[in-house]
């Protein structure tokens, strides 16, 4: 009895959470996404570049068959990879935070879990299909070159290639889970408040 006591006064004296401004919350929600859709606009816009770019070189150069094969994977694989982007920032803009809370909150934790699949499989297939297509297209586009030069190339894309699998992705995704996080962790708590 003694202990349950003691457990009574310890759970009475925790600090009791504060209120939350509905209008501060929905301020730095707005904010928190309006940063996130931003970052997914920008890389919409630079997928749509890079597809037009090579379809451009497909189209209007003439190139070997494995050449094409190259081009015709990484063509298609960054229309898979922007048809994901623009999704996800569909999800995100679809819905004002202000209109209903609840829609929103749900929204939000399908885009986490969305965000979570590309973190995981669909990014290091993105990197493996790009690389292939990329190496396939270079065997012919450096045939002539200098021996230096292929060696310098070459080295230069496998390491950007390893510092975008293994450096950019984990510090980008954990950076937008985080605000993520922190943006769902406020609704959850404003929506717990109306609940009590």
């Amino acid at each position: 009895m003694k202990d349950f006591e003691h457990l009574i006064s310890v759970w009475q004296g925790q600090p009791k959470q504060e209120q939350l401004s509905v209008d501060e919350v929905l301020k730095q929600v707005k904010k928190g996404v309006r940063s996130i859709t931003s970052q997914l606009y920008w890389g919409i816009v630079a997928m749509v570049v890079m597809v037009a770019l090579t379809f451009v070189i497909t189209f209007f150069f003439v190139f070997q068959w494995l050449t094409y094969m190259g081009l015709f994977i990484m063509l298609i694989t960054m229309m898979a990879y922007a048809a994901r982007i623009v999704r996800n920032y569909r999800i995100l803009n679809k819905h004002d935070a202000t209109q209903n809370p609840t829609d929103y909150l749900q929204d939000l934790k399908e885009y986490q879990k969305n965000q979570a699949k590309i973190a995981g499989w669909f990014y290091y297939m993105y990197v493996m299909l790009i690389s292939l297509g990329l190496s396939l297209y270079l065997v012919e586009v450096l045939d002539s070159a200098p021996l230096y030069y292929k060696i310098g190339f070459y080295s230069f894309t496998i390491i950007w290639i390893l510092f975008m699998t293994f450096y950019y992705k984990k510090r980008i995704f954990k950076n937008q889970e985080e605000k993520l996080n922190l943006i769902i962790d406020r609704l959850e708590r404003l929506q717990g408040q109306f609940e009590s």
